[in-house]
């Protein structure tokens, strides 16, 4: 059994899809096969001069393909030619709207082969309304035909299942969460976590656009009346959105408590998180939200919006599943303030405890694996893949 996955991108910049496909791969290639079977992965290599770099550089089982995608609905030749002179037994391709997802769906039925779409959230009612315009003309030639005719669609949770029905899909839904991989610095930082009086320090971690609601995070901060709280703003993103938060820190009077340290990746990422007491996520939409379990990892609680599937934040309490309104972040930073470091590693270490139960890569993995196996015929359907 051969399986082709592929992607528009492996860029390091391009966000939570790209990091959430090469931990996936990592994993199942890391599983013990059936003898023949191989998982592999097809994306175009980084644009020349985007400063960017391939996560998956040096793996075996990942190709890149010379870029060529220069229209913006990355139309790329070299993608079709791999697509039709190579064979798969299962076809799975990673996000909506560009030329490499079409053209892998394409692909797989001209073969007459099952293919899977992983949305990444791109299916989610707020999604689809954002630059509605350029994608309903792409749904009416390609998209809803691709995803109707789908062997199966895979989501991270079950509140993605229900816009993939809303959607007007009703095939074969497979709900497994995102890989989490514990890299050994995780586990270095979690036992260095200090417990002293100081300052306390919350942050933002994640693609700096205006659908991540930082503002939020900052008119909060304002709006507790605490002047210890410091606040770090780490990523990369739109220009326009970075300067726009730069002004509201001045609006709210905050500009002496805040940093913006910019893109971090590696183990600077989990060292930024680990120093944190609490992260927040006030974003009005996230499909899963990697950073989440990731801070988790390190023994950081995590605020997260109602717009994440993150209510177990609050029934292993090992952070807050609110709402985004700077109210409700105020609430929370009294909150934080209030707990002690003593509570706040408590609840850190269950939401360690958490993600390695549910989210451990080689699980996700391992279950991903069985779906390929059964939309080729040999497993039963697993418990996890539901019908409408």
């Amino acid at each position: 059994m051969k399986v082709l996955h592929t992607i528009p991108s492996m860029g390091a910049k391009s966000g939570g899809t790209s990091t959430a496909t090469f931990d996936l791969l990592s994993s199942i290639n890391n599983l013990d096969l059936e003898g023949g079977d191989a998982v592999e992965l097809v994306s175009l290599a980084t644009a020349a001069g985007s400063r960017d770099r391939s996560l998956a550089d040096g793996c075996g089982w990942f190709k890149a393909l010379p870029y060529d995608a220069k229209t913006p609905y990355g139309y790329s030749a070299n993608m079709r030619k791999y697509l039709s002179r190579e064979r798969f037994d299962v076809y799975h391709t990673n996000g909506m709207w560009l030329d490499v997802n079409h053209a892998t769906c394409a692909a797989a039925r001209k073969a007459g082969k099952p293919y899977v779409i992983t949305p990444h959230g791109m299916l989610y009612p707020e999604a689809l309304k954002r630059s509605a315009w350029k994608k309903w003309p792409l749904r009416k030639l390609f998209f809803d035909k691709d995803v109707m005719k789908a062997s199966c669609i895979h989501v991270t949770c079950e509140t993605e299942m229900r816009h993939i029905r809303a959607f007007g899909y009703k095939g074969p839904v497979a709900v497994i969460g995102n890989p989490v991989v514990c890299p050994s610095v995780a586990d270095k930082l979690l036992m260095e976590r200090s417990i002293y009086d100081r300052a306390y320090k919350i942050g933002f971690l994640g693609r700096i656009h205006p659908i991540k609601k930082v503002e939020n995070l900052l008119e909060g901060v304002s709006l507790s009346g605490d002047k210890d709280i410091e606040v770090v703003i780490m990523g990369s993103g739109s220009p326009e959105y970075e300067a726009f938060l730069k002004t509201e820190v001045e609006r709210v009077g905050i500009a002496d408590r805040v940093k913006f340290l910019g893109f971090v990746s590696g183990d600077e990422k989990f060292k930024q998180l680990a120093e944190l007491d609490a992260l927040f996520v006030p974003s009005d939409m996230e499909n899963f939200g990697m950073i989440i379990p990731e801070a988790l990892l390190v023994g950081t609680p995590v605020m997260a919006s109602l717009g994440t599937p993150w209510e177990a934040l609050n029934t292993e309490d090992c952070g807050w599943w609110v709402d985004n309104s700077p109210e409700s972040i105020a609430n929370v930073i009294g909150q934080i303030a209030d707990a002690g470091q003593d509570r706040l590693r408590a609840m850190g270490l269950r939401g360690r405890a958490l993600v390695l139960n549910r989210f451990e890569s080689s699980k996700v993995a391992s279950s991903m694996y069985r779906l390929y196996r059964w939309l080729c015929g040999y497993e039963p359907k697993p418990e996890f893949v539901y019908h409408d």
